[in-house]
Parts: C-alpha cells; structure tokens; sequence
C-alpha cells in the first residue's frame, strides 16, 4: 500500500474535507447572521399556506354545497391551526 496518495485522490480528500466542515457549521448555526430571518419566514409560511387553503377549500365547498355551516370559517381555523401546529413543530425542532 503506497504512503502517499495521487494528486488526484488528494484533491478529493480535501473537497470531501471542505464540504465536511461547511456541513457542520450548517447545523451548528456558527456564521449564520440571517438565522433567525429565515426562521420566521418558514414560520410565517408554514401558518399561512394551511389557512389559504382551507379558506380556499371552504369556499369551493360553499358554493358547491351551500348549506347552514360555513365551510369557509370551519377550514379557515382548520387551516390556522395545522399551520400553528406546524409552526411550532418547526420552531421547536430548530432549536
């Protein structure tokens, strides 16, 4: 077994290196000024794309099946509530 390595196996083992500690200070956090920024942009979404769609689907249901309940309301705290669920989940996994 030969004590030095090609130039290219090398190289490989430095890129491999290099991608290793960008990897690691990803999930540490270290460097990361806007962090907490895009935390409250996926939480912002991850509220309001569950509550667009059940006001969405509230109202396709109301005009096709008009009735005494208002779909509409139901789905739309349906909606908000997965999504503050979701929120929570996400927030509390990133810390």
């Amino acid at each position: 077994m030969p004590d030095k390595l090609p130039p290219s196996a090398e190289r490989m083992v430095r890129e491999v290196g290099a991608k290793q500690e960008r990897m690691l200070r990803a999930r540490t956090g270290k460097g990361r000024l806007w962090s907490p920024i895009a935390i409250f942009g996926v939480v912002g979404w991850s509220v309001t794309m569950p509550t667009l769609i059940g006001v969405a689907a509230g109202v396709w249901i109301d005009r096709r099946w008009p009735g005494r309940i208002s779909w509409t309301l139901t789905l739309l705290f349906a909606g908000l509530i997965i999504g503050c669920v979701s929120a929570w989940m996400r927030v509390k996994e990133d810390k």
